[in-house]
């Protein structure tokens, strides 16, 4: 493995490990009033780009950081909206 795997695959530990302690408080306390419609949705959107990119690439460091990311964006995403729509918050 080169430098560069190790730096990529670093990174995506590192990124996508930081992403997991909120969101799953987010996933367990189903509170989304602090989190942002607009910054959630931009981000999901960059994250399935990143994927996306990095499946045209065949960079497994982005597809895995991604595409768990992705999961985890999208279903805080889809909370956030559901809260807005049914809980009004």
């Amino acid at each position: 493995m080169s430098i560069t795997e190790i730096l990529g695959y670093s990174a995506a530990f590192l990124t996508t490990s930081s992403f997991l302690p909120q969101a799953f408080l987010t996933l367990k306390t189903k509170d989304t009033r602090s989190l942002s419609l607009t910054m959630y949705s931009l981000f999901t959107m960059g994250v399935l780009l990143w994927l996306i990119y990095g499946i045209q690439k065949q960079d497994f460091a982005l597809i895995i950081a991604n595409a768990i990311t992705l999961i985890l964006s999208a279903t805080i995403l889809g909370v956030k909206i559901y809260n807005l729509i049914f809980k009004q918050g």
